[in-house]
């Protein structure tokens, strides 16, 4: 267990967190989420030791081993890769080392000997003689193979570096475990396990993920950093963001008696509570879901972005057909006679061989970059809008306001209709006049989105839309793309958003592409082989 109590830490005349008081216990999943900038990574800092600046305490529960994934990918990078998972267990690794060095010992004395004999006892306690094969057995679940076990960390791609630290950071089974950001560059099949070891483990977990379906699958409480404070929640991440939202609109709907607010909380746990029930939580943990109360619902002060796209005109039946399109960049072929049809109402996700391999789609479907060979035609009726993965030639170079900027795209050019448009993007008041250079990532990513409402199209293109957002934007994107009624194109590594948003799947790559027509959880299904195979899949 970790207590925490009277916790603060400011940063100048920032107040990160002022008097947090909180508990984790064992046998619960806590999602720590709040804004970006609310202090999620340092309040794991935090906990893990590793930040010390704070006032007030942390204690953990004498004996309990704690065990912290973090974003550093290059610390371990001279090791080889089981060695780098047995590190995961700093105790046993100290011991193989000291048994090392007693053991080469020239002048190997009766004292070496029952000094010998005490750490190959303690070895044995912390299943040393199973050390190794209980690394590989975390290392084939995220998909790393015994032909990469002898590798040095360095010499592995990035995605299965990460997969080796995550499997550190679960080797042993540590009491508490620390994970910030641990699906970024996991594959679906790799998450999965994660999700199933998470439901099984019955430890305490504390985790920060953008990742929502993750977070449903695995969280029974949700940690909300917000007001510099931390308030628990029992369920996972959609309970708290439709009851809180629930919560928001009765707050502002002052004649409500409370008689009728407490009717519809309990109507809605009802619901979700059942739903919850049907999910693939099957042990212990979603009991914790069949329990929850109305007790401290409250509306968060998070603000979401308003995104909403309008069609001018509906689209006709044709909305695009491509034909054997192939492309060759750098002397590698990404797309080979890719042929496929979207007919109205098509909301598709494209998954490729490669990220490079849709971008280069969405790209010679946008006029940006020429096919080697093969052809494509949009519907006659059709007007087209795109969010390009990588945005950088819309503001590199740039040295304008906001509003400035945003005026380029605008069919109104009056001061006020723009800042609309920006104030939906939380881009109010002065913040309309900051300058494009000093933008984040995230910033950038509202400004793009802001340019796509502007144009009513009918087809709305978008390339990695989730990258670089917190989770309330990538909720109101989301949000924004279910309710839309023309057509969508759109990649992602979002399970969630894929789940919710796309009716249609397609696969494209240099070996040509594959159409399926069916909900993107079967597509998954079929591709963990669970034996029911891809409906209606076509070449």
């Amino acid at each position: 267990m970790i207590t925490v109590a009277g916790v603060s830490l400011s940063y100048g005349t920032h107040r990160l967190f002022d008097d947090v008081n909180i508990k984790f216990v064992p046998g619960n999943c806590y999602g720590l989420i709040g804004a970006n900038g609310a202090g999620k990574s340092t309040f794991l800092k935090i906990l893990s030791g590793e930040n010390t600046s704070y006032k007030g305490t942390v204690s953990i529960t004498p004996g309990e081993r704690l065990s912290f994934l973090r974003q550093d990918h290059f610390s371990f990078d001279d090791l080889p890769v089981l060695k780098a998972v047995i590190m995961g267990e700093p105790r046993l690794m100290k011991i193989i080392q000291e048994k090392d060095a007693l053991y080469a010992k020239p002048d190997f004395s009766a004292e070496d000997g029952d000094l010998a004999g005490e750490l190959e006892a303690q070895f044995a306690d912390l299943r040393g003689w199973e050390a190794e094969s209980d690394a590989a057995v975390l290392l084939a679940g995220l998909g790393i193979g015994t032909e990469l076990h002898e590798k040095l960390l360095r010499e592995l791609l990035d995605t299965d570096k990460v997969k080796v630290l995550l499997a550190q950071a679960l080797f042993g089974r540590p009491d508490i475990l620390l994970l910030d950001e641990p699906t970024n560059h996991l594959d679906v099949k790799a998450i999965r396990w994660l999700e199933d070891f998470l439901l099984n483990f019955d430890k305490t977990v504390i985790v920060v993920s953008h990742d929502r379906h993750f977070l449903n699958q695995i969280c029974t409480h949700m940690a909300d950093i917000d007001f510099s404070r931390i308030q628990l929640f029992t369920g996972n991440y959609d309970f708290w963001y439709e009851s809180s939202q629930l919560a928001l609109k009765q707050m502002q709907d002052k004649k409500k008696k409370n008689e009728d607010k407490a009717d519809e909380l309990k109507t809605f746990i009802a619901r979700f509570s059942a739903n919850a029930s049907k999910s693939r939580q099957a042990t212990s943990r979603r009991r914790m879901l069949e329990k929850l109360t109305l007790d401290d619902i409250k509306p968060s002060s998070r603000k979401y972005p308003f995104v909403s796209f309008r069609a001018e005109r509906e689209a006709g039946d044709q909305i695009l057909r491509v034909e054997d399109l192939s492309k060759t960049i750098d002397g590698m072929k990404v797309l080979d006679k890719v042929s496929f049809s979207l007919r109205k109402g098509d909301k598709a996700v494209f998954i490729g061989d490669t990220d490079l391999a849709v971008t280069t789609l969405f790209q010679i479907l946008m006029g940006e970059i020429a096919p080697d060979s093969g052809s494509f035609k949009w519907g006659v009726t059709t007007s087209r809008t795109f969010f390009p993965k990588d945005n950088a030639g819309f503001f590199d170079g740039i040295d304008l306001n906001l509003i400035d900027w945003l005026r380029q795209y605008s069919p109104d050019q009056n001061e006020n209709f723009v800042r609309g448009y920006l104030g939906r993007m939380l881009f109010s008041g002065e913040e309309a006049t900051k300058k494009t250079k000093v933008l984040s990532g995230g910033e950038r990513v509202r400004c793009m989105l802001a340019r796509m409402m502007l144009i009513d199209a009918n087809v709305v293109i978008l390339d990695g839309p989730t990258n670089h957002l917190d989770l309330e934007s990538i909720q109101a994107v989301n949000n924004a793309l279910t309710k839309f009624d023309g057509n969508v194109l759109f990649s992602s590594h979002d399970q969630q958003f894929i789940e919710t948003v796309a009716n249609k799947v397609i696969e494209v790559g240099a070996k040509g592409v594959r159409d399926f027509e069916q909900p993107y959880s079967e597509y998954i299904e079929s591709k963990l082989g669970d034996g029911r195979g891809a409906k209606n899949a076509s070449r």
